[in-house]
């Protein structure tokens, strides 16, 4: 792995990415919207940055020319198929041996196993049609990428993310197969670790075709006596 993109590269997600990205030694491309670019300021001289939304198709194929992988964030933005759009273009045109590692919610699931809490159920039952409404956010719009995604051919990988919060990493956190899973239960996760897991994702063999969802690896749940007693480990079950 020589060379990758982040596509949504400007955003907390996207930086924390950039930071983990540049420490391993890839050159990093990204792509952000063109009024993003001053957030990427820190970054100057070490990146390259491709203006334009990520659904664009022609800044996609530039942007992940000659990259080893790329790592996407589905964002579910207003209603005009903006995540399905993003994760279409990269599927079909990135270089075919690239490595795509996409991020997205608890939400979306692969197998029909995943067995969601209450706030998860209620945001998804009652939130979905009045963000739609409002024209603000289409959370099915993320179902539909990933779909996409999954019945794509390629070595991708889908991290279904926590409840984020700020500070210092704890290290690579740790993940299941599916939302339900008592290792999960904590659902926090530190941004920039939620950042790591996604690059460190590029190498992992281990997560090729996986819907990985995630929780710090000093979280509650992970170091209770219950889930110790299963036998998780931070490469997930």
């Amino acid at each position: 792995m020589k060379r990758i993109c982040i596509v949504g590269i400007s955003g907390k997600l996207g930086q924390y990415m950039t930071e983990h990205a540049l420490a391993r030694g890839y050159e990093v491309t990204g792509v952000c919207r063109s009024e993003s670019v001053g957030k990427l300021a820190r970054f100057e001289g070490r990146i390259t940055v491709h203006p334009g939304r990520t659904d664009d198709r022609a800044v996609i194929e530039a942007a992940t020319r000659g990259c080893d992988g790329v790592l996407v964030v589905l964002a579910p933005w207003g209603v005009q198929d903006y995540a399905s759009g993003t994760a279409r273009a990269v599927l079909d045109l990135a270089p075919p041996g690239a490595r795509p590692v996409f991020s997205c919610g608890w939400h979306i699931s692969r197998d029909g196993r995943d067995r969601y809490g209450w706030k998860i159920r209620a945001i998804v039952r009652f939130g979905t049609p009045i963000l739609k409404a409002l024209r603000l956010v289409d959370l099915d719009d993320q179902v539909r990428a990933t779909d996409l995604v999954f019945a794509s051919d390629r070595a991708w990988t889908v991290v279904r993310g926590s409840d984020l919060e700020e500070g210092p990493s704890e290290g690579l956190p740790v993940w299941a197969r599916h939302v339900g899973d008592p290792l999960l239960a904590s659902n926090l996760t530190r941004r920039t670790d939620f950042a790591l897991f996604m690059v460190a994702a590029l190498t992992d063999l281990e997560l090729i075709r996986e819907a990985p969802a995630i929780t710090g690896c000093n979280s509650a749940s992970f170091r209770s006596g219950e889930t110790a007693a299963t036998g998780a480990s931070p490469s997930g079950r």
